[in-house]
């Protein structure tokens, strides 16, 4: 006999209780940046209520200030300046569905169990490999996808990020624009030289945090980096990446990961004080209850579980991409 809803309720709120940490960490097993991101909270976490889009403070332009003496007439001016980035929210679900053919073949509550806890997993896995996707996606604002990091690192002037386009934002010196997408796309083999290089284009200060301390690869660009480095013997490695069981390697400051997802030949360099997730504090892999298919015309049941937030940026000036290595 097929489980009822309640039954069904009963053995997914079971499914996540008893696996705990490990049910949770199917969301995140396969993608370095989900991990660091989203399940340790590196960089920009925001957990808004609601709003029509995510905002997200910008601190970008100095104000008036300068020397002066007791003769000296001070500005009080107030310099306009673009005060926040403005993100749209982007939906991701996972479906969990059984079919009333596929209960008539189990036998027993036991198989029914491995089948619904099956059908989960599924659509977290699902859910899990939306978001990593779409991670390095160059969308623009309105898509449904979500807003990734070459919609970060590239692009036109004309094309906003955050809402807002390149142009929009002047520095005070007339011809900076600090809202400008940084990348570099130079055909050349990777190298030490080249990280370093690629890190001082975006540095923002000098200072503890002035430079990019994540570095994201193929994992093929990955071990040439990690050849170079063991032959000179100038590497270490981050203790909570290798436990999540991510390979990588720290370089003059930077967490050097491969990441699956990441595109053929490229090199992101992020700076996590400019950089994370914004996720609806009702959308963090939430679920809805099972629900009977019958209605529909489809004899079954089903659950969805949902993801609603976006990657958000507070400087975009702080992050760039090298396209074209090998």
């Amino acid at each position: 006999m097929a489980l009822s809803l309640t039954e069904l309720e009963a053995t997914t709120r079971y499914y996540f209780m008893a696996d705990g940490k490990k049910a949770i960490d199917i969301y995140f097993e396969d993608s370095f940046l989900m991990d660091l991101l989203m399940k340790k909270k590196r960089g920009i976490w925001e957990r808004p209520a609601g709003g029509e889009r995510i905002r997200i403070p910008l601190n970008y332009d100095e104000q008036e200030g300068g020397f002066y003496n007791k003769a000296s007439i001070l500005s009080s001016d107030d310099r306009e300046s673009i005060q926040a980035a403005f993100f749209q929210w982007k939906h991701v679900y996972g479906n969990a569905t059984i079919h009333r053919i596929d209960e008539l073949k189990n036998a027993g509550d036991y198989a029914d169990v491995q089948l619904v806890e099956s059908r989960i997993y599924g659509a977290q896995k699902t859910a899990r490999k939306k978001i990593a996707d779409q991670l390095y996606s160059s969308v623009t604002d309105s898509a449904m996808e979500l807003t990734g990091l070459l919609s970060l690192t590239t692009g036109p002037s004309s094309v906003t990020y955050g809402g807002i386009a390149e142009n929009d934002l002047v520095s005070a010196d007339g011809v900076t624009k600090p809202w400008a997408a940084k990348s570099t796309t130079d055909s050349e083999n990777i190298s030490l030289a080249v990280l370093r290089k690629l890190r001082s284009s975006v540095k923002v200060g000098s200072g503890k945090g002035g430079k990019p301390d994540i570095g994201i690869t193929t994992e093929d660009l990955f071990n040439v980096i990690s050849g170079a480095l063991q032959v000179q013997q100038r590497f270490q490695e981050d203790k909570d990446t290798v436990n999540a069981g991510f390979t990588n390697l720290v370089f003059e400051g930077m967490l050097i990961a491969a990441d699956d997802y990441c595109p053929s030949g490229d090199f992101f360099a992020l700076n996590s004080n400019f950089i994370g997730f914004a996720v609806h504090k009702k959308g963090y892999f939430s679920r809805d209850p099972w629900a009977n298919l019958t209605p529909t015309g489809v004899p079954g049941k089903s659950m969805k579980i949902f993801w609603d937030g976006n990657l958000v940026c507070s400087n975009r000036k702080a992050h760039t991409v090298h396209t074209n290595l090998s």
